[in-house]
């Protein structure tokens, strides 16, 4: 993908945030990975969303999706009033209960073709990079590490316009990924084979692909 045209689907995905309701509340919208280093081109965009929790529980609506599209939680995981004006990017998990990560996936990345991955957490970039690594580390799964090189475009309904100007002259300073995850306390041989592992795994993916965490 041409790095001006990933910049720009960037900036669409948070004018769609900005002025569409959302399955569920969207805190902050992060980049990370290639298109923060100012690679040209980029193999796939990597955006990471930040969501609250609905607390809020309406069975009446949820009893309604369940009968019109034999979908569970409308109404407690995403919301009633977003799946009634968009009932098209309603998406169930495997035990048929609405996906908060993959309702937002399927409003904000409508071509399964598009070659970006979506994260989806209840917590911050920051805090989730921690959390990832040290389950990655428990288990020796390092393909699952989240590149903690990453940049925060939108908080709080404010869009970073000098951090997207930095975006898009490639000002924004990275060390590598073995690097980085050295930075976060992994020893030199690790953080080279953590980095292999991520790499291998990301060159894997195709298409639009999408994670949902809870932290």
């Amino acid at each position: 993908m041409d790095r001006s045209a990933a910049l720009d689907r960037v900036e669409e995905i948070v004018r769609t945030v900005e002025s569409d309701p959302m399955p569920v509340p969207v805190r902050e919208i992060w980049v990370y990975g290639d298109v923060a280093l100012g690679l040209d081109p980029i193999d796939r965009l990597d955006v990471y969303l930040t969501k609250d929790i609905l607390l809020r529980g309406d069975g009446e609506a949820e009893a309604k999706f369940v009968e019109s599209y034999g979908v569970k939680g409308v109404g407690k995981s995403v919301s009633a009033e977003w799946a009634e004006q968009f009932p098209e990017f309603l998406r169930a998990n495997d035990n048929g209960h609405a996906a908060p990560e993959k309702c937002l996936a399927a409003h904000l990345l409508p071509s399964d073709e598009e070659p970006i991955h979506l994260e989806v957490c209840n917590a911050s970039f920051d805090k989730n990079v921690t959390q990832r690594l040290r389950g990655a580390m428990a288990r020796e799964a390092y393909d699952q590490i989240l590149d903690p090189r990453g940049v925060c475009l939108w908080i709080d309904g404010t869009y970073g316009e000098e951090s997207m100007e930095k975006l898009r002259g490639g000002e924004l300073p990275f060390p590598t990924l073995s690097g980085a995850l050295e930075m976060l306390g992994l020893d030199e041989e690790t953080a080279r084979e953590a980095a292999a592992a991520m790499r291998e795994y990301r060159a894997r993916q195709t298409g639009a692909t999408v994670r949902g965490d809870v932290v």
